[in-house]
């Protein structure tokens, strides 16, 4: 068994989480604001195996505003929330910093651990450039399940985003605007350098072709720079999430590449906008699981099928 979780909240920057059995931080959860270019948003990172191998990247030269494990909204009623430059059909990528917004720390509801459950629970409020207020969200971000047997540990963020608008919210992305094959939006992982090549899992095949596919859980393994040995991230939906359109609420599609980055994101709107109503809640729960070592398809579903939602 682990030594347990440890919490440390410095007020105002960031809250730190920790395996106390040997002192591996496992996250910094980072909520002071950044720079306007690069639309800011709480974020975590880095991101660490028990084994303290770093899994997440931080301000990349090629996407200054990828920024480990966090929310984003690239494309929302002609609002920017990702950061960066801005996909426009017909013109490509433009830099038009009047589109970049932001989301907000509001307040905390809940922060600490009982040693065995590190909780996060914060209000945030969402914002185009011009700094009016678009919606509000409810997000819990839970650190559990630290199993040094397995060499893994298990996150769930769960987000609740509520229309403040008199009109709806249309969440798109590159893709909706034209863009083949760039559907990101909604939670995403951004891979470190060295996991760039990494190997792309799902429960039914591997590689590239799973971009803009549906399926319960998708993975990705890589081998570190500095240290011997690979890591595997899996990001799982919730049952309740509609990850296949059979549940009648809006499919998502997965968004992943391992060139020319690693990343992963559970797309809100890959092929089509999501249109969220006025006063409507838009509510997505994950499970990011952080493991040492580069697990198989069947390490993966195995794990999943004996950690239960």
């Amino acid at each position: 068994m682990s030594g347990g979780l440890r919490l440390v909240h410095a007020h105002g920057e960031r809250i730190t989480v920790t395996e106390a059995a040997t002192g591996v931080e496992l996250f910094a959860y980072v909520y002071r604001p950044e720079a306007a270019w690069e639309a800011p948003k709480p974020y975590l990172h880095p991101v660490r195996t028990l084994a303290g191998d770093v899994v997440t990247d931080y301000r990349p030269d090629d996407h200054r505003w990828h920024k480990g494990l966090s929310l984003t909204a690239s494309h929302l009623s002609g609002a920017n929330l990702w950061g960066g430059n801005t996909y426009v059909r017909g013109k490509g990528y433009l830099e038009l910093p009047e589109r970049v917004g932001s989301m907000a720390h509001s307040g905390f509801d809940e922060v600490g651990t009982d040693g065995e459950r590190a909780v996060i629970a914060e209000r945030l409020t969402w914002h185009p450039h011009g700094g009016e207020l678009w919606a509000r969200e409810a997000r819990r971000i839970e650190a559990h399940d630290v199993d040094p047997a397995s060499g893994s540990w298990a996150l769930t963020w769960t987000s609740a985003v509520t229309n403040r608008r008199d009109e709806p919210l249309r969440f798109g992305s590159p893709t909706t605007a034209g863009r083949e094959m760039a559907g990101y939006t909604g939670l995403f992982w951004r891979g470190p350098r060295a996991f760039r090549g990494g190997r792309i899992i799902g429960p039914d095949g591997e590689g590239r072709r799973l971009m803009g596919t549906q399926g319960p859980w998708l993975a990705l393994t890589g081998e570190h720079d500095g240290a011997d040995g690979h890591a595997t991230v899996v990001v799982a939906h919730a049952p309740e999430n509609d990850h296949a359109g059979a549940g009648g609420t809006h499919p998502a599609h997965w968004f992943v590449r391992n060139d020319p980055f690693a990343g992963i994101a559970p797309s809100w709107a890959f092929h089509d906008e999501l249109e969220l109503a006025p006063g409507d809640t838009l509510t997505r729960r994950y499970r990011v699981v952080v493991a040492d070592g580069a697990w198989e398809r069947e390490e993966i579903a195995g794990y999943l099928r004996t950690h239960p939602w």
